[in-house]
């Protein structure tokens, strides 16, 4: 039997360790909306790519304004959830969420069918559970070499699973999945990626990390090794910033500092940016009509790509 998600996580956690330092593995920054510098004074690159995600940004790039404008209309029809015919910040700010989300649901979509077998576009818990632990939890469970690690990783699951599900029936729609898949992305499972943060570096199982497994987690030193710089710096971060008690340890509150650093919500200040710019009756939400008045800003187009500034010359298009 496959262990469909088990062994994907152990190669996204692989393929994390060697993309970046050590020291850095646990910590769940926001990613950019963009590579581009947000200046609107010099071109919409960035608020194309926070719009419509980096590669349906380089799609719009192909069209022509017409076909641009058009795609952006049906678009505002999506954003617009309860079609009173205006985009609050709330939707707005929810739509380039789910843009910058993208990445994360196609590799949900992906696998979604190996799970959901009942095809009732849902994914109750036995289904996951069947599907990825079926084989070890019959007869033939205790005969499995590392059971102790399945029964962990089952366990983890199941509560993992009832923390995305947020109405508690036990099924989980695209939306709760993705939150099981991918924790660090919702707020409401952030208590969820503390604790197994913390079950993953305590070892002597006190509910606490200390220095000595703060540092084991991210280095083992060779016989003979000369500890590197970057250790030493981080044994100093553990006392100085880490452990703001100063107990010697890190609790669920200390670690979520760490790993869960307090950043700026780049898809909520573009959304204000973006309303702020083409709200022409400044009622603090926008219509079809001030969007399309301003459609370069919020998508590219072959002219657009080709260097023309349509910010003065919108209305000629």
């Amino acid at each position: 039997m496959v262990l469909l998600r088990p062994l994907a996580v152990l190669c996204v956690l692989v393929a994390a360790a060697l993309a970046v330092p050590a020291q850095e593995k646990r910590v769940h920054h926001q990613a950019h909306l963009s590579d581009h510098v947000h200046d609107d004074a010099h071109g919409f690159e960035y608020d194309h790519e926070a719009f419509l995600g980096k590669e349906e940004a380089k799609t719009f790039d192909q069209l022509t304004p017409e076909e641009s404008k058009e795609r952006l209309a049906k678009i505002v029809g999506r954003i617009d959830t309860d079609k009173d015919g205006y985009i609050t910040h709330t939707e707005l700010h929810y739509w380039i969420k789910h843009r910058q989300r993208r990445y994360i649901e196609e590799n949900v979509n992906k696998h979604w069918k190996d799970y959901d077998k009942n095809q009732d576009d849902k994914i109750a818990w036995e289904e996951y559970k069947n599907t990825t632990y079926g084989y070890y939890l019959g007869e033939e469970f205790d005969d499995v070499e590392d059971k102790d690690t399945y029964k962990a990783m089952l366990t983890r699951d199941q509560r993992r699973f009832k923390n995305a599900d947020r109405d508690g029936d036990g099924i989980a729609t695209r939306e709760e999945f993705t939150a099981f898949l991918h924790p660090e992305e919702f707020d409401y499972m952030k208590d969820v990626v503390v604790q197994e943060t913390v079950e993953d570096i305590d070892k002597n199982g006190d509910g606490k990390i200390d220095l000595n497994e703060y540092i084991g987690d991210m280095y083992t030193a060779e016989p003979g090794e000369n500890e590197p710089e970057w250790v030493q710096t981080e044994r100093k971060q553990f006392s100085d910033f880490r452990d703001t008690n100063k107990d010697g340890y890190l609790d669920a509150s200390e670690v979520a500092h760490w790993i869960l650093p307090g950043e700026v919500d780049h898809a909520d200040n573009e959304a204000k940016h973006l309303i702020h710019e083409t709200d022409t009756d400044k009622d603090e939400k926008i219509t079809k009509k001030e969007i399309l008045a301003n459609w370069n800003m919020f998508v590219g187009s072959q002219a657009t790509n080709y260097g023309e500034d349509l910010t003065k010359r919108h209305d000629e298009l």
